[in-house]
């Protein structure tokens, strides 16, 4: 009886003993290696110039035939793209008023998922002043800009990732390709600027 007694409580013990314990795994996210940047030149075949990233192809825009100055500076590695998109003013200010007001809508069209939209003015290097707006949550477009000079030329810019991965995942790109637009507004002149500086 105590054999059969202690034989059972063996085989319990080591039935029970070998059972690991259940641990939940922590929320992990994918390991992202962000390259060091530098930057090109536009060719000056546009009415804009600026400063892009090396690790972005420009692309031209699905809609080239009627806006040739429409391009996606396209990041293969991230699958994302900052579509930018141009048109002239021709000291009108009620064009002025309509292309701002089709950014601002553009933008506000991320609302339904957006928790926060922050709007900040930046005075750029050479004098000229962008909004950049920041979008928080699950949204498609992470930052929307806007540059103008208010009487020859309006440019616009929208970030989009072409990923299911949630944002969350990748805000080091995110904050990579930030950096990237503040130095393309930073870098921003006009072709007629340049030719000044060139006379």
């Amino acid at each position: 009886m105590n054999k059969k007694l202690i034989f059972n409580a063996i085989v319990f013990m080591s039935l029970t003993a070998c059972k690991p314990d259940f641990m939940p795994k922590p929320k992990g996210f994918n390991r992202i290696v962000l390259p060091e940047n530098l930057f090109y030149a536009l060719p000056d075949t546009f009415p804009y110039q600026f400063q892009y990233s090396k690790h972005a192809q420009i692309l031209k825009d699905s809609s080239w035939i009627a806006e040739p100055y429409w391009i996606d500076l396209y990041y293969p590695d991230f699958k994302a793209s900052i579509q930018i998109s141009y048109k002239p003013v021709k000291k009108s200010e009620d064009l002025l008023k309509e292309y701002m007001a089709t950014a601002y809508k553009l933008t506000s069209k991320h609302q339904v998922k957006a928790y926060a939209i922050d709007e900040a003015i930046i005075e750029t290097k050479f004098g000229k002043t962008a909004v950049l707006a920041h979008l928080s949550g699950e949204v498609p477009s992470q930052y929307q800009f806007f540059i103008t000079d208010s009487v020859n030329h309006f440019l616009r810019g929208a970030l989009y990732f072409n990923t299911a991965t949630q944002n969350d995942s990748l805000a080091p790109v995110i904050d990579f390709v930030r950096k990237d637009i503040v130095h393309l507004l930073n870098t921003l002149q006009w072709q007629e600027d340049l030719q000044k500086n060139r006379d």
